[in-house]
């Protein structure tokens, strides 16, 4: 991960409601929710919703689909892993030493 795509991530989680919407999506993975579903979870106006989530996606942190006449989104957390790696990579003095997403994977359910 680049700096600048750092900055931009972390400037999107730096808000409480987006901060909380990527939280949900994480917990929706892999199925996703649809942007209605998630301002209902998060008790936010559909439309300051889907600005929050237009953010999360500018940012990389998440994808959306169309189904129907719902959009739906999910959390793109390999992003969040490069973002976690960004900010660790000189831990352990450069060893390996943290799980990743692959490594981790069918533990979560």
């Amino acid at each position: 991960m680049e700096t600048l795509n750092a900055i931009e991530a972390l400037g999107a989680l730096s808000q409480e409601t987006r901060l909380e919407a990527f939280r949900t999506l994480v917990r929706h993975e892999p199925e996703g929710l649809p942007a209605g579903e998630i301002a209902r979870h998060l008790s936010v106006p559909q439309n300051t919703m889907s600005t929050h989530l237009a953010i999360l996606v500018n940012a990389g942190l998440a994808v959306s689909r169309r189904e129907g006449r719902s959009v739906v989104y999910r959390a793109r957390l390999a992003t969040m892993e490069g973002l976690v790696s960004y900010l660790l990579k000189d831990c352990c003095q450069g060893q390996a030493c943290l799980p990743t997403i692959e490594t981790t994977k069918g533990q979560c359910r």
